[in-house]
């Protein structure tokens, strides 16, 4: 005769309208705090935004939320780099820190869902794709160059990869 409970049953787990309510009520104190103490915020609403994701999907042990998370996280980070201690670059530089902020976002999720979930290596195929873009952006005329060449190719790619298909199914 076992006297032991199932381990879902031994484990709290917090529930969905918990981290729900949370959430909003952070929201809304980060509102009246802006609001109440006349401060200039803004900034920090995307990446705070994205740090309650983060939070609450490790609180939840719910990996969904990972995603919301990183990218708001990536954004947000990339809106104040740009905004704040990048201000004032010329040229194509504010759009590749942007997307290099942007990608590590992408990255976050696949290194969080590593340490606490099942890794999800889905997220490195978009935050790749940016990472390539914002350091050819930061690199110059050069990367410059090869972004208009790829911008002429890679419509032919897909055109070849769907002709492809179409004659697969045949």
């Amino acid at each position: 005769m076992s006297t032991s409970t199932p381990l879902s049953e031994t484990r709290r787990e917090i529930r969905p309208g918990l981290v729900g309510g949370l959430i909003l009520i952070l929201i809304g104190l980060f509102s009246l705090a802006e609001r109440f103490l006349d401060a200039e915020l803004g900034l920090l609403f995307l990446p705070g935004l994205g740090l309650i994701f983060l939070t609450a999907a490790l609180l939840s042990r719910r990996e969904g939320l990972l995603i919301p998370g990183g990218i708001l996280s990536g954004i947000g980070l990339g809106s104040y780099l740009v905004s704040g201690p990048f201000d004032g670059l010329a040229g194509a530089a504010p759009g590749g820190i942007f997307l290099l902020s942007f990608a590590a976002g992408w990255a976050l999720i696949v290194l969080l869902s590593a340490l606490f979930f099942r890794v999800m290596w889905w997220p490195l195929i978009p935050g790749g794709i940016m990472a390539f873009i914002g350091a050819l952006l930061l690199s110059g005329s050069f990367g410059l160059q090869i972004l208009e060449v790829l911008g002429l190719v890679w419509p032919v790619f897909l055109i070849a990869a769907g002709l492809l298909m179409l004659l697969r199914r045949r």
